[in-house]
C-alpha cells in the first residue's frame, strides 16, 4: 500500500513552484561545486568508518506518492551500528548533504517536508495529503522544530510508536500551514535559519 496521489488538491500555484524551482536549480549549482570535495571526504571516510559503500541509498515518498532514490552519507555499518565518528555526522546533518544531487534533478527541494518510507507514509490521513503536493525538503519548519529528533526519540520507549503517533502527526500539522502560508521569502528564512543551527551545534 502507498499513499494515494493528491492530485486534486489546492496548493502552491504554478508561479509559486516555478520561482520555488528556480531557487533550488541556482543554489544547488552554486553549493555542489563548493561541497563537492567535502561530500568526497565524508564518502572516503564513511566507507572506511563503516567497512563498506560510503554513501547510503533508500527509497522515499516524493511529491504526489512517488518513489524516488535519496542518498545519504552512510552512517551505519553491516549489523546497523552507528560508530561515534557517525553519530557527529548525523548530529550536524552533514550526511543530508549528498541530497543537492536530489535537489538539482528535481526530486527535492531545499525547502519541503522531509522524505519519509512507506512503513511511516502509509500512516498519513487524508486531511494531511496536502504535504504531498510540493517536493520534499532538504530542511523545513518541520525540520527545525525537531532539529533534534534522534535525541528525541532516544529518551522514549518506543521509538517508533512515538514517531508515528506523536511526530509524524506533529510534523505534518506544521508543513501543513507552511504550504498553506506558502511564500519564497519564507524559504529563504528556513534555509538562512538551518544553516544557523548547524554552525550553532558545531559550537557547541
Amino acid at each position: 500500500m502507498s499513499p494515494k496521489t493528491p492530485k486534486k488538491i489546492v496548493s502552491l500555484s504554478t508561479n509559486q513552484k516555478t520561482l520555488k524551482r528556480v531557487l533550488d536549480v541556482v543554489l544547488s549549482l552554486t553549493l555542489i561545486p563548493i561541497f563537492i570535495l567535502p561530500i568526497g571526504v565524508l564518502i572516503i571516510v564513511a566507507s572506511i568508518d563503516t567497512k563498506s559503500v560510503g554513501l547510503f541509498f533508500q527509497n522515499r515518498v516524493g511529491q504526489y506518492g512517488k518513489v524516488f532514490t535519496i542518498i545519504k552519507i552512510r552512517t551505519f555499518n553491516e549489523t546497523g551500528k552507528v560508530s561515534k565518528y557517525s553519530a557527529i555526522i548525523r548530529k550536524y546533518k552533514l550526511d543530508e548533504f549528498p541530497q543537492l544531487f536530489n535537489i538539482l534533478v528535481g526530486q527535492m527541494s531545499f525547502v519541503g517536508p522531509r522524505p519519509d518510507v512507506f512503513e511511516v507514509m502509509n500512516y498519513l490521513p487524508t486531511t494531511d495529503q496536502i504535504i504531498l503536493t510540493i517536493k520534499p525538503g532538504l530542511t523545513g519548519p518541520a525540520s527545525l522544530h525537531y532539529f533534534n529528533e534522534e535525541e528525541i526519540l532516544k529518551t522514549q520507549q518506543d521509538p517508533i510508536e512515538y514517531n508515528i503517533k506523536v511526530l509524524f502527526p506533529g510534523k505534518n500539522a506544521i508543513n501543513k500551514e507552511y504550504i498553506k502560508n506558502y511564500h519564497i521569502f519564507n524559504d529563504l528564512k528556513y534555509i538562512y535559519k538551518t544553516t544557523l543551527y548547524v554552525f550553532q551545534n558545531m559550537a557547541l
